[in-house]
């Protein structure tokens, strides 16, 4: 998984029309917006100390331009960092945000100030494991060659220590996944934001885990496809344990907050005035407007399986909406 999303992500431009998907910042406008004003809120109720905005897989730069231009309104106006590997997504990242810094990884951001971090659909493209009880009980699930294809067939090595406890008498066929390097991620970003101050946004479809159920999934031209068909030619992606998250972010000195539905904290952040205003100076939009709000917000669209976690260092304050 993390071999083919490496090579997907740096031979194209997944988003928009043309692409496989389409994530919130490219849908409207108002969700950056709204992610820099709670930024802004957060760091004026933190005593607007110098900080750096940080954000991780930032796509076409779509979001992060968005919440600068509401960041600024405000007078915040922060250094940008940007942590992404794929030279074509950095190339479109540079049109949009031309003063941003780019990284490989979270090891050489700066450290000489408190930071402000985003990441929005981030951890669901992270590679996972995955295990599932056999009648022998639990193995962890394995990509084999078969012909020119693969399959997925449990490995030989018992895996019962690897299963949460309240997981492990599950019924025979009962997937679980797991995501160390999600999980090692946010504890590095924990200890960074324990040690030197600020707080993180993190927005992803996922659940309050632990939990059973096979999440692992492709998309191609905005459907869905074999996830091990034509590897490195779709985007791979599993749902994000929030409760894992915070545990790590946790155990590495950060505060994590509630899990919030994205419809609910975009709602709460005042996505509906937002929506209402930019209708009023385009009313030649104000469907296109409406029908971005809704899909942003509704149950049935991207309002509820999408959450919303912060995270904050000690003495900082919680971030609107959680």
């Amino acid at each position: 998984m993390g071999e083919a999303n490496a090579h997907y992500y740096a031979t194209r431009d997944p988003l928009g029309a043309g692409g496989d998907f389409v994530t919130a910042p490219e849908i409207s406008q108002m969700f950056g917006e709204l992610i820099g004003l709670a930024l802004a809120d957060l760091w004026d109720r933190a005593g607007r100390p110098a900080v750096r905005y940080v954000e991780l897989g930032p796509g076409r730069g779509t979001l992060a331009a968005d919440a600068l231009r509401a960041m600024r309104r405000i007078g915040l106006a922060p250094l940008v960092h940007f942590v992404e590997t794929s030279p074509v997504l950095r190339a479109a990242q540079a049109e949009r945000v031309p003063d941003a810094r780019w990284h490989n990884g979270i090891d050489d951001l700066p450290d000489d100030a408190p930071l402000i971090i985003v990441a929005n659909e981030f951890f669901d493209a992270l590679p996972i494991r995955q295990f599932i009880r056999t009648e022998a009980g639990w193995r962890e699930q394995m990509v084999q060659a078969q012909g020119d294809g693969f399959l997925l067939q449990p490995g030989s090595d018992p895996q019962d220590d690897a299963i949460p406890a309240s997981l492990r008498d599950s019924s025979p066929g009962s997937i679980v996944e797991t995501a160390p390097q999600a999980a090692a991620i946010m504890g590095a970003l924990g200890r960074r934001l324990a040690a030197q101050g600020g707080a993180m946004l993190v927005f992803d479809y996922g659940h309050a885990g632990p939990a059973i159920g096979d999440t692992l999934q492709s998309v191609r031209a905005h459907g869905f496809a074999d996830p091990l068909a034509e590897p490195g030619t779709r985007d791979l992606t599993a749902h994000v344990d929030f409760t894992a998250l915070a545990d790590a972010a946790r155990a590495g000195g950060a505060t994590p907050s509630r899990l919030v539905p994205q419809g609910e904290w975009l709602v709460t952040l005042g996505i509906a005035q937002r929506a209402a205003a930019l209708a009023r100076s385009a009313p030649s939009r104000a469907e296109e407007i409406a029908v971005a709000h809704r899909r942003l917000t509704a149950a049935d669209q991207m309002g509820q399986i999408f959450k919303a976690m912060a995270f904050t260092a000690s003495g900082w304050p919680t971030p609107a909406g959680f």
